[in-house]
């Protein structure tokens, strides 16, 4: 009896190291025999959104379709979850990758797997017209108790403006880039903020005239470092065969030329090109 439960144990620790050692080439070999990748997404332009057909489109989406279809993966197809379900949706197994243009920061890397940056860009604020409070930086923030923003929940701003000394009863969170532009159209908070190109397609596709933007805004300083946020596709930890095969295909693009094309229609620049940093080393930098 007791050798017969001992080999029933071996046999099942063998099968759980089997599944283990073979789970990242499964992801890849699955998507590749069925031509379709799942993807998901936050409807956030210009990085994912979805148009009123049904595509989804945007710089990421675009790379990862680019990446995907040199992989041998015909169609992209996604699902919109809120921002801060993204990385457990995928956990969940809901998507395979997540093509969102998150950033890349220490505390994400533990709980998912980062390819290599696609981007790099600096944030941007929003005021009431005529910027009431003066606000120029997250500084000015920090200095006037007084003052709220309103950012989106899973987004590091949240981080950023707490680092520079903003208290957390000044802080709003929302579940979306609309309710965040509504939140200071309607006098509910006095100060919006996200990526520059984000705040900028967000207003630019509503009819916002008693917002502004901060056009001399100062980045956040942070360790005695100016703030970039890096963004790039997540995957599961496990995935490390996709996530190899993603990377590949995603430095030949930057090589060629071919990532600036595919960013350019969606407003990034040469200088929004993410230069040589890794995720490796935005991993293990400090919490930001």
């Amino acid at each position: 009896m007791k050798r017969t439960m001992y080999l029933l144990f071996v046999m099942a620790a063998v099968m759980i190291v089997s599944a283990c050692s073979t789970s990242s080439e499964d992801t890849l070999g699955s998507i590749q025999d069925e031509g379709v990748v799942q993807v998901g997404f936050a409807n956030e332009r210009p990085y994912a959104y979805q148009e009123s057909d049904g595509t989804i489109t945007g710089q990421a989406v675009e790379i990862a379709r680019a990446v995907f279809n040199e992989l041998g993966v015909e169609e992209v197809e996604g699902t919109v979850v809120d921002f801060d379900a993204l990385i457990s949706g995928l956990n969940a197994g809901n998507f395979d990758a997540i093509t969102a243009g998150m950033y890349i920061t220490p505390e994400r890397c533990e709980n998912a797997a980062f390819a290599e940056p696609e981007y790099r860009i600096g944030e941007g604020l929003a005021v009431q017209a005529g910027n009431p409070h003066n606000l120029k930086s997250y500084e000015d923030i920090a200095n006037n108790p007084d003052v709220t923003v309103t950012v989106m929940s899973g987004a590091i701003e949240r981080e950023y403006l707490l680092a520079v000394g903003v208290s957390e009863d000044q802080i709003e969170q929302v579940n979306n880039i609309s309710s965040n532009i509504t939140a200071l159209e309607t006098g509910r908070t006095d100060a919006i903020t996200m990526t520059d190109l984000t705040l900028r397609t967000a207003l630019q596709d509503q009819d916002t005239s008693n917002i502004e933007i901060v056009e001399d805004f100062t980045q956040p300083v942070i360790d005695g470092q100016e703030v970039y946020g890096y963004g790039a596709a997540v995957f599961r930890h496990d995935d490390e065969e996709l996530l190899n095969q993603y990377n590949e295909k995603l430095a030949e693009l930057k090589e060629s030329g071919r990532l600036l094309e595919i960013m350019e229609p969606f407003g990034f620049t040469e200088d929004n090109l993410p230069g040589d940093v890794t995720a490796a080393e935005l991993c293990g930098a400090s919490d930001e």
